[in-house]
């Protein structure tokens, strides 16, 4: 299996397999909801670096990464710093959410999400 062949599996996957809050996100934004074409768990080739945001909207270059608790830790942190330095370093923006907030608080992510679309 090639390595975009996979990586378009593991994406598929994730996809079908999407956290409450990534769900609840997507029923906000798909349809173009917020005004531009987003799409989730979106694959990202940037030389040798392949990725997969959450969210990915092409027209603003903007990704949106809903994060779980599993992001607290200190190697994971490493992880998401080093990703989002490569990303950014490509020209693209990053907005993190944390579960809660989307699950308890989805009007203050959109408020914050129209901001930064505008």
């Amino acid at each position: 299996m090639s390595e975009n062949t996979k990586i378009l599996h593991i994406a598929k996957i994730l996809r079908q397999e999407m956290t409450k809050a990534e769900k609840i996100f997507w029923e906000e934004l798909r349809d173009r909801k917020l005004g531009y074409k987003f799409r989730r768990q979106q694959p990202l080739a940037l030389g040798v670096y392949n990725f997969i945001v959450d969210f990915y909207c092409p027209e603003k270059k903007l990704i949106v990464e809903v994060d779980g608790g599993v992001h607290n830790k200190s190697e994971i942190k490493e992880l998401d710093k080093f990703r989002e330095d490569i990303l950014k370093y490509a020209g693209y923006k990053i907005i993190r959410f944390r579960n809660s907030e989307v699950e308890n608080n989805i009007e203050t992510v959109l408020k914050k999400m129209r901001q930064e679309l505008s």
